[in-house]
């Protein structure tokens, strides 16, 4: 007698998640599941708390994008492997930013804040900035993946181009946007040097 497909069961609980909302077949898939992923988060380096928030974060990201899961395109496994490595560089990049405050950069020696809406103009003047300066394919496919809040496989669909190509195309994006935001801060930090 052969063993059960145990992707076929994974497959199960995921549709009924996504067309039914179902708790009892998230309550399965999060036993099943969870214990893995954060075992994957700690095998790639995050100690045992950080790999815990991350395996929740993960399939808090199931719970909401159990739709976008397409069994044509990935193994259950692979989906949600590829969901925790996400989540996992997710929280460390918001890490890394937090080290780094608004206020640091742009002080007000009057109240020591800038106002809010001032702080977030420049924010997203130097995000379109930054964005504007991507070669066109990358921008487009970073605009679908982050401000549609696209899959790679659905960017994949939508563009007709390969799987790979839509990964490839974001991983030189981000690249490229962190050493444009790198220089952007050198300048800034010569500027406010030789303003003191």
């Amino acid at each position: 007698m052969t063993e059960p497909d145990p992707s076929v069961r994974l497959i199960y609980l995921l549709e009924r998640i996504a067309q039914e909302q179902c708790q009892d077949a998230f309550s399965e898939l999060f036993q099943s599941v969870a214990p893995r992923l954060k075992a994957y988060a700690m095998k790639l380096g995050s100690p045992p708390m950080e790999a815990e928030e991350i395996a929740q974060d993960s399939m808090l990201t199931v719970w909401r994008k159990a739709a976008q899961f397409n069994p044509r395109l990935a193994s259950p496994h692979t989906w949600l492997f590829t969901i925790a490595r996400n989540r996992r560089i997710d929280f460390y990049r918001k890490q890394r930013e937090e080290l780094l405050d608004s206020d640091d950069l742009w002080p007000d020696p009057e109240s020591g804040e800038l106002d809010v809406a001032v702080s977030s103009d420049l924010d997203a003047q130097l995000l379109r900035t930054l964005i504007d300066a991507l070669p066109a394919d990358q921008r487009q496919v970073l605009f679908k993946m982050y401000f549609e809040d696209k899959s790679h496989s659905e960017i994949a669909e939508e563009m007709d181009i390969p799987l790979g190509t839509v990964k490839s195309r974001l991983r030189l994006a981000m690249a490229k946007l962190e050493n444009l935001a790198q220089e952007q801060f050198v300048w800034l930090l010569i500027i406010l040097t030789t303003i003191h």
